[in-house]
């Protein structure tokens, strides 16, 4: 029988302590880039399905949100319903809801695990059972807009984007499609990026949503051209303190904000 002392087993707890201390930040790391991977599979899935259903329909695009004034042309909206955090809106946490209704679900390969970044654990407690939101992705507002309408965002001083063939400033590969939301400003269907100041006064920059940082203060993004990028956030203000089971505040003004110039320049141009 082999004994030890106390020492001898205060050591190997020491040495497991050290050894847990250097190891834990690389698994850490390799299980960030392991979401980051598929949050980008995602992303690009649901882009495909985003180009089958313009092949499918003579390259119209479809709205980035619907408009409840006009319910005539929501059926044409990427998808419908608001995200909060009631758990009697079955938006939050029920795929039959809104998601299998989406003009883009025959396109799913039905997969709803693909309208979700893996590193977005909200969550709505239904009945006690706690139950994964159903979406992190957003659309680009400014393709198709609020079922054709800017509603004066921005000055309504931007173009909307409706037919494939009209992306052609800034282009394909320069205009985001999806974009990873932050679980407290997601809401409707669009990602809404503010122009306002763009492109030559930087002072008038700020958010009308926020984006995601889930894979270490970067989010993940799509393109119309089909390619996927995650953009590491470089202004704090872009990452405020997450809002647990509530929506923070998020318009309002960043001047001089790096990230929003970034989104701007993806987003859409002066009409």
């Amino acid at each position: 029988m082999i004994r030890f002392t106390l020492v001898e087993l205060m050591l190997c707890i020491a040495i497991i302590g050290i050894l847990s201390t250097l190891l834990l930040p690389g698994l850490n790391n390799a299980k960030c880039r392991a979401r980051g991977v598929q949050c980008m599979s995602n992303h690009r899935q649901l882009t495909m399905a985003w180009k089958m259903y313009n092949d499918d329909n003579n390259e119209r695009l479809l709205f980035a949100s619907g408009d409840y004034n006009r319910p005539e042309l929501n059926p044409y909206a990427w998808v419908l319903g608001l995200l909060d955090f009631n758990p009697a809106n079955s938006s939050n946490w029920d795929v039959e809801r809104d998601v299998k209704k989406s003009p883009l679900w025959p396109y799913c390969g039905q997969s709803a695990a693909i309208w979700k970044c893996p590193a977005d654990n909200s969550a709505i407690t239904v009945n006690g059972k706690r139950l994964p939101r159903v979406r992190s992705m957003s659309m680009n507002l400014w393709l198709g807009g609020f079922a054709g309408l800017d509603y004066g965002l921005s000055g309504g001083a931007y173009r909307i984007f409706f037919s494939v063939n009209q992306l052609t400033d800034p282009g394909p590969a320069r205009t985001f499609v999806f974009l990873d939301m932050r679980e407290d400003s997601i809401d409707i269907g669009n990602f809404a990026t503010d122009m306002h100041g763009w492109p030559d006064n930087p002072t008038q920059t700020g958010f009308y949503d926020f984006p995601a940082s889930y894979h270490d203060r970067a989010g993940g993004l799509s393109f119309a051209d089909g390619h996927g990028e995650i953009r590491r956030w470089v202004d704090p203000r872009t990452m405020p303190p997450l809002v647990y089971n509530g929506l923070i505040p998020d318009i309002l003004s960043s001047p001089r904000n790096p990230d929003v110039v970034w989104l701007q320049e993806r987003s859409t141009r002066r009409k």
